[in-house]
Formats: C-alpha cells, structure tokens, sequence
C-alpha cells in the first residue's frame, strides 16, 4: 500500500476511534466533593467537628455539617420568613439531632434575640413571647442586651424588664447588657449590677457580666474581651481576685472561657485538662473551685455528644477536690441544657469512671442559673 493511501486511512480509522470515546465519554461535571471533618468524639483522638468548607447538602438542602455561618444564616432567613418561634422550634430541634453545634447555639440564639427586639419595635413582651428556652435562654439574654443597649435610661430600665417576675435566666440577660451599655468596663457594669436589690439578682446579674467579658458572642469589636496581656501575665486569673467578695465567684467561673478559646480548644483537646491546672493559679485567692467548676461546664458545653469523654477531662485532676468540683460544673451545665428533671440521671448513667459518678450524682441539685 502506497504511505500516502496508509496515512489517510491511518487518519480517518483514528478520527472515528476519536468520536467513538467522546459518544461513550460521561462529559457531565463531577458534583463537587465535600471536605469531612474528624469523626466526631472519638476518645482516642478527642476530634471535634472542625469548620469546613461547602459540604454535601442533605434531602433538604441543608448542609451535611453545620457551621456557625451557615446555621444563623437559616435561623435569621427562617425568622426573616415567619417569626422568631419558628427559627427557635428549628434550632432546638437541630441542637439536640446534632449535638456538636451546641458550642455555637447560644450566641446564635442571642443574635436571633437582638434581632427580634428590632423587629418588633422594642415591644419586649411580644418578643418574648415567643418559646425561648432553647440552648440555655440566649434568645432572652440577646433581646434583653438590646434593649438595654438601645436604652436612654438603662439604669432605672434593668430593675424593670424582667419584672415582676425577675427570673434567674432573665437577669443573667441583664448582666449581658450592662457590658454592651458600659462598652466592657466592668467596674461599670457591675455599679449597674449593683442597683438589683438583692444579693441573689446581683449576683445572677454578675453571671452574664462575667460570660459577656469572657466570650463576648457578638461580632462586635466594641463587645471583645477586655483583658490586657500584660495583666494577665501577672495574674493568670485577671481582674477576678480584683472583684468585690459578691462578684468573685461568677468570675472565676467564667474565667475558662477565655483560657479555652485562647488555646484553640477545638483542634486541641487536650487543653480541658490544662485549663484544670490553670485553675490551680486561683488558690491563693480562695478561686481555684469555681475556675475548676467552669472548665466543667465548659467542657460540657463543647462536648454534649461525649458526656463519658468530657468526665475523664475532669478525672484528669491531681486532687479529688478538683475532680469533684469540675464533675459539678459538668452536670450544672447539662441541666441547663437538658431543662427536664431526668437530665442529671442520664448524664451520670453515661459516666463509666465510678469515681467520676459518683461526684456526678451527688452534684446533681446545684442551681440551673448557671449557664
């Protein structure tokens, strides 16, 4: 066969070779693969639900994992739509299905708050009207945050919000408030704490004073933490022991807060137990139990789907006291969370340290006020 005649029939069989491919060739674009996180609470490797980038939408349409973002943003559209009930119904549904974004609940349910308020043209009692009690009260703490924020007169207008009633979750919102009025300062927003009657509402007050200082929830730069590095190079515990004997302990337990967030707690693990050592730093000071009660609550708190896990964060203390005292904040906090009367039994059934346990039962009567 002459080269020339072989080189075209070369060609054509080639070209029909190529049309074949392309015919049986799936051109379609590949549905984008989501990233996944950790397995969630393993107690080898004390993995978190990390942040993620777009994930798998489920039947839905929402995201396979809920990030902080992407979950208010449904809740404020949802509210957007309809009213805020219905965004509330949703994220209490989602936070007990999904346990991990329990760490992100709260703030997102006192945006929903502040945006209610908004809404609804400061008519306090219309906003709550709506069921609030859902990841510990937030909605009620961001609505009251805005009132008083938006407030003339926000030291006559605290004693009156909440009453007649005066319920501990509602001035706890208060106490938030006074640190938006006063812009951090907490010498100032405890003045205003201090015009509550009673030693009981003052000290509610002090709760939400001291977790708006130590994990403000809004993206506020006016709201962020005011604690000065070179303070607290020279006291671990800044400004608590500094507080009036009234205001001492709320301080103290809110205190892990800060520490836990600063040491990027959920990509390092291990930082429950160091919070417990760091407590230790508050002896002196008459402290170190609180601190230690609140790094249980706050281990609770980011670990709601390992209660067995976030115990043995507490059974890594030295001493007993400490062990006890951090068992204590574990069961404050999921009574907060859990409202039903059983919720401190199902937590200690699901702690397998007997040790563990046992402080878990005989802590289960501490007050619900803490959140």
């Amino acid at each position: 066969m002459q080269p020339r005649v072989f080189a075209i029939l070369t060609a054509l069989l080639l070209g029909v070779l190529g049309l074949g491919s392309v015919a049986v060739t799936d051109w379609s674009p590949a549905a984008a693969t989501a990233s996944r996180p950790a397995a969630t609470g393993t107690a080898a490797t004390g993995a978190q639900p990390a942040a993620v980038g777009p994930a798998s939408a489920t039947p839905t349409g929402d995201p396979a994992v809920w990030t902080r973002s992407t979950l208010r943003n449904k809740l404020m559209a949802e509210m957007d739509a309809t009213d805020p009930g219905v965004a509330l119904a949703d994220l209490d549904k989602i936070s007990k299905e999904k346990p991990y974004t329990v760490r992100f609940c709260h703030p997102i349910a006192h945006e929903l708050g502040h945006a209610a308020v908004k809404r609804f043209n400061a008519d306090f009692q219309k906003v709550i009207s709506f069921p609030h009690e859902t990841c510990a009260a937030g909605y009620l703490h961001g609505a009251v945050e805005e009132m008083l924020n938006a407030s003339p007169q926000p030291e006559t207008d605290l004693l009156k919000l909440c009453a007649p009633k005066n319920s501990g979750p509602c001035i706890h919102g208060v106490g938030h408030g006074t640190m938006f009025v006063v812009k951090q300062d907490v010498a100032k927003a405890r003045d205003l704490c201090n015009k509550f009657p009673s030693d009981q509402n003052r000290i509610r007050c002090s709760e939400g004073l001291f977790m708006q200082l130590f994990g403000p929830d809004e993206e506020d730069e006016q709201a962020k933490a005011n604690l000065p590095a070179d303070k607290l190079a020279q006291d671990p515990l800044y400004p608590c022991k500094d507080q009036p004997a009234l205001f001492q302990s709320a301080c103290f337990f809110y205190a892990p807060t800060f520490f836990l967030s600063s040491h990027d707690y959920p990509n390092h693990p291990e930082v429950y137990a160091e919070a417990l050592k760091w407590c230790l730093n508050g002896k002196a000071s008459g402290g170190a139990v609180d601190c230690s009660r609140g790094v249980g609550s706050r281990t609770m708190k980011y670990n709601l789907d390992r209660e067995d896990w976030a115990a043995e964060q507490c059974a890594t203390a030295a001493d007993g006291w400490q062990r006890k005292a951090c068992a204590e904040g574990l069961v404050s906090y999921y009574t907060v969370n859990y409202t039903d009367g059983g919720a401190a039994g199902r937590l200690c059934a699901k702690i397998t340290n007997k040790e563990m346990q046992g402080y878990c039962r005989s802590a289960s009567g501490l007050s619900s006020s803490l959140d």
